[in-house]
């Protein structure tokens, strides 16, 4: 049976208010929620952009809520070990009700330090690496790891997780599905496509799949088209270029041609339920495990109440 969590969004909202909607979605009945880890948001006009691990250890201390990354790239920003002993010190203050999201990240967020900006495979052997890394790194043992990419030298977490950690990847496309079954707890993507789920569960992928849906609810449509053009346009943006471009400036001139049209097509916009339960149906028809569900906006309350009275029940 499909379950739904809440999408925190960390390029819209700056650190208490996550908190706040944190415990909100608690209070509305959601015991799970997702929370993106950037280090810049896509455009201007989100405005927000906290560093995640402080986010989560105030989620943890003031709700019973599991917590999952969605996702952390481990790779070029910050070395693996240091996302391992962040990870496991957030696994330790929610009991062990955290979930690392990882995925090969974005230009926007990874090229800060001047580091050259990898091709999609080399992005992917980092990952793999990274991911061997942190799991040795959360038994507690002594480590010394000279891999193709990562080099750790005696390094112990003496804080160290008390179960281990699922891994759960990111991917787009088939290649980056077949190392996801092989290497990971479970999947995450932000579309039901079928090719890449296949590949997923043909070679052996784990549960739980994971979906993240993008909705903005308001009393008036055409405030929310508004809203979730300005805030969210970036979405439209095609192919490959969300990982490529490199600042939210480009982001905005990549997606200058994105109408309210386009913008109204992509997402469920406004107070109609059932275009809401269009949005989300196909993930469950997908046979997707869990699925995380954000607002856009400031009225998280109003779309908890939408959701709960209006959408859960026809889903």
């Amino acid at each position: 049976m499909t379950t739904f969590g809440y999408f925190l969004s960390s390029e819209e909202h700056g650190p208490k208010a996550l908190v706040h909607q944190a415990q909100l979605a608690e209070s509305a009945g959601f015991s799970s929620v997702f929370i993106s880890d950037h280090f810049h948001p896509w455009l201007d006009e989100q405005g927000e952009s906290p560093f995640v691990w402080s986010v989560i250890g105030a989620i943890g201390a003031t709700t019973a809520l599991e917590v999952t990354t969605g996702v952390t790239c481990p790779t070029i920003r910050t070395h693996p070990a240091v996302i391992a002993q962040a990870a496991a010190s957030s696994s330790l203050l929610l009991d062990g009700r955290f979930r690392l999201g990882v995925g090969t990240g974005e230009n926007l967020n990874e090229h800060i330090l001047g580091d050259r900006w990898p091709s999609p495979d080399e992005r992917l052997d980092l990952l793999v690496e990274a991911i061997e890394v942190m799991r040795q790194l959360w038994t507690g043992k002594l480590i010394s790891h000279r891999g193709a990419r990562y080099m750790v030298d005696r390094a112990r977490l003496y804080s160290a997780p008390e179960q281990p950690i699922p891994v759960l990847m990111s991917a787009f496309g088939t290649k980056a599905a077949e190392i996801a079954a092989d290497v990971a707890d479970g999947f995450v993507t932000t579309t039901p496509d079928d090719e890449v789920l296949s590949t997923y569960r043909k070679n052996g992928g784990k549960a739980p799949l994971i979906g993240a849906v993008k909705v903005c609810w308001d009393r008036d449509e055409g405030t929310a088209v508004e809203r979730a053009h300005r805030l969210w346009r970036n979405s439209a943006v095609p192919g490959s270029l969300a990982q490529e471009l490199a600042t939210p400036a480009m982001f905005d001139e990549a997606s200058e041609l994105v109408d309210h049209d386009t913008v109204k097509e992509q997402f469920a916009c406004g107070p109609d339920a059932q275009r809401h339960v269009e949005a989300i149906r196909p993930y469950i028809e997908a046979g997707f495990d869990e699925i995380f569900i954000s607002q856009m906006g400031d009225d998280q309350q109003g779309f908890f109440d939408f959701f709960r009275e209006e959408v859960e029940p026809r889903l």
